[in-house]
């Protein structure tokens, strides 16, 4: 309950429309009570006293009800569907947004697909949550109290051994909500499956066939679609299960009622209309309580994808600004690691006791074999991790004590695997800087050494550069997101492997274009290739989560330590 209250906070806002489409069910769910009354009329007055003239207005009576019904009805069916659709795209709206906000850690732990599940399956299954499950709990629950009330008026007797079997079908309704529910979640879950290994796929279809796993990937996902059908399954027996016992115990009830009335009838203590029309009133509270069962077991689903949609908003990001932040004033670039312990895993330290300093301007470079730390710290400046223990400090200021937004507006990323946008190569370097003008984006784009290619292209700056810029080579895209770099105009830079991938022609254009964007800005350059760090103020050589050395490139192949062997073992590759 506490849940689907709170999934009802969301139509507040739409609260007045709330109002009248209720009165509109209301109004339009009247028009069906009324008619039992109109046939008892017929039976025990019109027909018997052969009264034309009432015939006639009850004929006319009854084309207004449905006409006004019918209007009551159309306006039930669009304020529903308008507060439906509204508060859906509000949920969706909420949690994109909270996944903007949460840590890189939270996506580190669930799978793509999982994620975009949320978003699309999720969200989804609540909009029949709020629209027809509530038009149908609000025009059925109308019926049924009406009806009731109807029936107690024509017979109390009656009425009372009508509703014997009541505590038997809600107690079947408990029994089998529960078990819905749980199935529905596990339904979710399979879903959010086949929406991962989808992701997944599509993204690495280029591996797919060049390693001619096509019908690998089939079996997969045919495994999950089945697990799917299995939860599936499990849903449609419970919903099949409980819609026969409910109407076995209805028809339980209407066998009570068709002998105790027809002894009634018989002894002359209730007219054949007052009967019929009692009968009518028993099928209007059998089809409610039926279809509140249908309605109870879609509200199931739904609050099955609710807690899933809740957990999400629920979860607080790891990294956020704390209560007394201030913002980072524009700085000069000095960056400081103070005994700084890092752990991505309980007891197994990535870095340990770090300390080192870079100077504003200055080169540092971060060598070191695999899993040696470099990345790490790439990932600590602007905090998308808290190290463990020890601080990092900007100009002074530890970047926990600063506000998020104003410490990353200041650093400039170059990452190895360059993330583009499915747009224009001019909205993709405009991504730097939302405020840039044309002509700063051309001047950032030529001293990324990119203008020229752009130039080239079907429709310069506005080609469509395709999912991830699909339609350039690497080093294109690593010239583009290089331009970006440079329009955002950071102070501290770094580059994490950013040509690491690339071919000895692009490398050199990529490696000239890096060398205007790191003048004058505080740069730290993660490399593999010793070749691109030898012009480096100062290299830091990482082994285990340490700095083992640290100096310029000539001092350290002098020391004949760890950066010389990593120097003569790539010299000899070549």
């Amino acid at each position: 309950m506490k849940l689907y209250l709170r999934l009802l906070n969301y139509i507040k806002p739409y609260l007045p429309r709330f109002i009248l489409a209720v009165v509109c069910i209301v109004v339009a769910t009247a028009g069906n009570l009324f008619i039992p009354w109109i046939i008892q009329n017929v039976i025990d007055d019109v027909l018997a006293a052969k009264d034309m003239q009432m015939l006639n207005l009850i004929a006319v009576g009854i084309v207004v009800v449905f006409l006004l019904r019918g209007i009551f009805f159309f306006g039930q069916t669009y304020l529903m569907s308008y507060i439906g659709q509204k508060v859906v795209i509000d949920i969706r709206e909420a949690v994109y947004r909270h996944l903007q906000r949460l840590s890189l850690s939270y996506y580190e732990k669930r799978q793509t697909g999982s994620i975009m599940s949320y978003v699309t399956n999720d969200v989804g299954v609540l909009q029949n949550a709020l629209v027809e499950s509530i038009i149908e709990l609000v025009t059925e629950s109308a019926v049924l109290i009406g009806s009731m009330a109807a029936m107690f008026y024509i017979h109390w007797k009656l009425s009372l051994l009508t509703f014997i079997t009541l505590p038997l079908v809600a107690q079947a309704i408990s029994i089998f909500g529960k078990r819905l529910r749980n199935a529905s979640r596990i339904t979710q879950e399979r879903a959010a499956d086949i929406t991962s290994v989808l992701q997944e796929t599509i993204s690495a279809v280029r591996v797919i066939k060049s390693f001619v796993r096509e019908d690998y990937e089939i079996g997969r996902f045919n495994k999950e679609n089945y697990y799917n059908f299995r939860a599936q399954m499990k849903t449609a027996q419970l919903t099949a299960t409980l819609t026969p016992i409910i109407e076995f115990l209805g028809a339980i009830g209407v066998t009570i009622i068709i002998w105790y009335g027809g002894r009634e009838v018989i002894n002359g203590d209730l007219t054949a209309g007052a009967l019929i029309a009692f009968l009518i009133y028993v099928v209007n509270i059998t089809n409610p309580i039926k279809r509140l069962s249908r309605v109870y077991a879609n509200i199931q689903r739904a609050l099955a994808a609710a807690q899933r949609v809740f957990d999400v908003l629920d979860t607080e990001p790891e990294i956020q600004d704390l209560p007394d932040a201030v913002d980072l004033p524009a700085i000069t670039g000095r960056l400081t690691f103070e005994q700084v312990d890092f752990s991505y895993k309980p007891g197994e330290l990535a870095l340990k006791e770090l300390s080192l300093v870079a100077e504003p301007g200055q080169m540092l470079a971060i060598v070191g074999p695999s899993g040696a730390g470099k990345t790490t710290i790439a990932n600590l400046i602007p905090r998308f991790y808290d190290p463990l223990q020890g601080r990092i400090t900007i100009d002074g200021y530890d970047v926990k004590t600063v506000t998020l937004k104003s410490l990353r507006e200041q650093i400039g990323i170059v990452p190895q695997e360059t993330v583009l946008f499915n747009g224009t190569v001019y909205e993709n370097i405009l991504y730097g800087n939302l405020d840039a003008t044309e002509q700063e984006i051309i001047v950032a784009a030529k001293a990324a050494n990119a203008h020229e290619f752009i130039q080239a292209m079907p429709e310069g700056y506005a080609t469509q550069i395709g999912e991830r810029g699909s339609k350039l080579s690497g080093g294109q895209r690593q010239r583009i997101a290089i331009a970006r770099a440079i329009l955002k105009d950071p102070r501290v830079l770094i580059l994490d492997e950013a040509t690491s991938a690339l071919d000895t022609e692009s490398e050199k254009l990529v490696q000239e274009a890096l060398d205007k964007l790191m003048v004058g800005r505080t740069s730290f350059v993660i490399a593999h290739r010793l070749s691109t760090v030898q012009r480096a103020d100062l290299i830091i050589v990482m082994e285990k989560g340490r700095i083992v050395e640290q100096g310029t490139h000539h001092e350290l192949i002098a020391a004949r330590g760890l950066y010389s062997k990593l120097y003569q073992v790539q010299f000899a590759d070549k």
